[in-house]
């Protein structure tokens, strides 16, 4: 496992990206999508929180998305990301997923990543392991009926990790996120001057890595779109994450299609 990220480190080093990003179309102010890292299924953990780092250079940032779909507050998301030409990664959990099947397959269709949250909001942490497997069996059925295909990812809700179900991802070849910066978005009463000020100080302090959102937070909706102004005009460029649908190595793509 430490070749194999050392490989990907090396493999990051050395390559050349393309100068223009994926943007919205007709609008070169839009921040856009700096590239594509495709990660290989082998069930690793990523998120200095509580794990090591995304092979990302400094001022890179992988926007993440949590506790969604939401059907006011995803919509609003979706549009924001397409007006400035982003590729996120959202964890969903399987409950909203069932009940809002339509807008779980166009968060899809807009060429974001979908990876899991859980069926329910669970603090795995206090769950007997038996209802762990079975929230991750749940879950993994859900994005099956709904988008297809195997997930390759999951983020425990809370961050509240445990060994048993850490144990039955790393065999089934299952990525863990944690984060890097987190902006206590879920607080209420937060402007969206306050939440992109936030984002960007952190970003400051750490350099590069894993931000977490929530795209079912009406605040966050709402921030949003000064939040990717402010990235833009500071610099940032985001990196979109991938997984194959079977791989053993580790692939870095440049521009987005």
């Amino acid at each position: 496992m430490k070749a194999r990220r050392a490989a990907m480190m090396l493999a990051l080093a050395a390559s050349t990206w393309p100068a223009a990003p994926a943007r919205a179309a007709g609008d070169d102010t839009a921040l856009g999508t700096s590239r594509t890292l495709m990660l290989p299924r082998e069930g690793a953990a990523y998120g200095r929180a509580q794990h090591g780092p995304l092979p990302l250079a400094p001022g890179e940032v992988v926007l993440t998305f949590d506790d969604g779909p939401h059907a006011e507050n995803t919509p609003r998301v979706l549009q924001a990301l397409k007006a400035a030409g982003v590729r996120a990664t959202f964890f969903l959990n399987g409950e909203p997923l069932l009940r809002h099947p339509a807008l779980a397959r166009q968060v899809q269709a807009e060429g974001h990543t979908v990876a899991m949250h859980g069926f329910r909001h669970h603090n795995f942490a206090g769950l007997p392991p038996q209802e762990q497997l079975a929230d991750l069996q749940a879950m993994r059925e859900a994005h099956r009926s709904v988008l297809g295909g195997e997930p390759a990812a999951w983020r425990f809700p809370f961050l509240s990790e445990s060994p048993a179900l850490r144990d039955t991802l790393r065999e089934q070849r299952i990525t863990v996120f944690s984060v890097d910066v987190g902006i206590e978005d879920w607080l209420p009463g937060q402007t969206p001057e306050v939440l992109a000020e936030r984002l960007l100080q952190r970003l400051r302090e750490r350099g590069d890595g894993i931000v977490l959102l929530h795209d079912a937070q009406e605040q966050t909706a709402a921030a949003l779109p000064l939040m990717l102004r402010r990235l833009k005009d500071e610099g940032w460029r985001v990196v979109h994450l991938q997984w194959p649908e079977s791989s053993t190595q580790p692939t870095l793509l440049g521009e987005v299609p």
